[in-house]
Parts: C-alpha cells; structure tokens; sequence
C-alpha cells in the first residue's frame, strides 16, 4: 500500500527534528524501584515536601517505590521520576502516593524536587491534628526545654512528642539541602531544645539536631532556630558544626545562619 511506505520517512524526519545530528537523545533508564538510588531520591521527596507542608499531622514516610526511572540531563544533572507510596510519620499507617521528580544538579546547590502527593486523610483532619499539637505547646505554664529526645532507650516523654514532630518538620529542610546523589541523612536525636516566648501567634523554638550522614556514618550536629504557626509556611535558619561539614548558608526565607551551640542568652541569627 503506497500509503505505508512514506510512514517511515515521517518518522526519521521527526526524530532528526527532536534530536539533531550530534546530539544524541538523553540517556534514559529504568531502575529497580527498592534499588539504592531510587529509595534515596524518594526520601529527598519526601523531606522536601514534610518542609513545605509545614503540618506535623500531614508528617510521611517511605512505605515503598513502585516505579523509577532516571534520565541523565547533560547540561543540568541526574534526575528521578518517582512513584512511590506512604505511611504517616506517628502511626505508621498508610498515608497516599506520591509523584515526584528529583534533580540532582551537577553545581553544588540543593536537589529540585517537584512532588504532588494524595492524602488518605481529610484535610479537616490533618489541621485539627496540627492545631492539637500547638496548642500543647503554646500553652505551657513555662518555656519548653528537654535533652536527648529520644533517649538512649529510643523512649520520647509524651510531653515532648510535639516538640519531636517539630523538629523532624524543620530538619527536613536541613536534610533536602545537604542531600545529594551519594549522601542522604536522617535525624538521629534532638540533643537540646529551648523555647523562646513570642508576643504574637508563632511558637519559636532553638534545637541542637544530631543528624546520621550515610553512608559516611558521620553524626553531623546542626543548630536550628524554628519558628511555626498552623496553616503558615515553616521557617527554620540553621547551622550546622563547622568541623564536619564547613558552613552551611542556605537560601532564601527558609535558612540561613545561627551561632553555634545553644548558649546561655540564645544565639544570634
């Protein structure tokens, strides 16, 4: 049929058109989902989106990846399509899927991650959850204060389960930025936390994090001011040890820089 024979021309002339002479098509490959690289990419999603969310009730985690692809990018970096599924961070119960993509630029600079999850809960119910957890918080009869949480039995105090699901919130923001293709971290410990008395609506709190580098093994302490109100962004500066990793700027309205431990009159930002 004549019809037929110019089908393949057509095609040529468009593939010549997408990838011209000299420049080859990226590279793509599909992963094993429970592959390293992948689960990796998935949990720098996630961390990244536990920031932005700014909910302690809407907190996830890693249940497990289904589907995994990675596309080398010349000119940018490697990047991951991801779908993967969840569980909430306090009960371990499953929480929805999510699609994401995962950037790691080839210049040293936080992964870009784009990520758009379902909810098994209701709305109503996430922000019922978050307004419980502040106000336990805000209406203490004097500032918050606690050391090695969890402690060395894994055991955190009932009194300091906010405090806990805060600092894991706000160390996601540390965690995304210092993640790359070869290092991914998760928080080890709050060594210390302290309350600081506002006169508006936000709770403000300074920790001192323990965060395991992997697969260096490395405990990297980093220094967190965390100020968060229900249904408004997350913002945390932080600074983490000089003498493991050199110094951490950040960017944006999200971090920045602190002085080091906690000391005695607070530190400086």
């Amino acid at each position: 049929m004549p019809g037929l024979r110019a089908s393949p021309p057509a095609f040529l002339l468009l593939l010549a058109f997408v990838f011209p002479r000299g420049s080859p098509a990226p590279a793509v490959q599909q992963l094993e989902p429970s592959s390293r690289s992948a689960v990796a990419a998935a949990r720098v999603a996630l961390l990244y989106h536990n920031f932005q969310a700014g909910s302690l009730g809407g907190l996830r985690t890693l249940r497990q990846v289904r589907k995994a692809t990675l596309k080398n990018i010349p000119e940018s970096g490697h990047k991951y399509y991801l779908q993967f599924s969840t569980v909430d961070y306090r009960t371990g119960e499953d929480a929805g899927n999510c699609l994401a993509t995962v950037l790691y630029p080839k210049k040293k600079s936080p992964p870009v991650v784009s990520i758009k999850c379902s909810n098994t809960k209701e709305k109503k119910e996430i922000q019922e959850e978050d307004n419980r957890l502040y106000q336990r918080m805000r209406h203490q009869s004097k500032p918050i204060t606690g050391n090695n949480i969890p402690d060395s039995y894994g055991n955190i105090e009932p009194a300091l389960e906010p405090v806990w699901a805060l600092a894991v919130a706000g160390s996601s923001s540390i965690m995304w930025q210092k993640s790359t293709e070869t290092l991914r971290y998760s928080l080890a410990q709050v060594k210390s936390v302290r309350q600081w008395i506002r006169k508006d609506d936000f709770i403000e709190f300074d920790y001192t994090v323990l965060l395991h580098e992997i697969p260096t093994q490395e405990i990297i302490s980093c220094h967190m001011r965390l100020t968060w109100l229900p249904g408004h962004p997350l913002k945390v500066k932080h600074f983490c040890d000089s003498e493991s990793r050199g110094l951490d700027e950040g960017s944006g309205a999200e971090s920045g820089s602190a002085a080091g431990p906690l000391a005695e009159k607070g530190p400086k930002f």
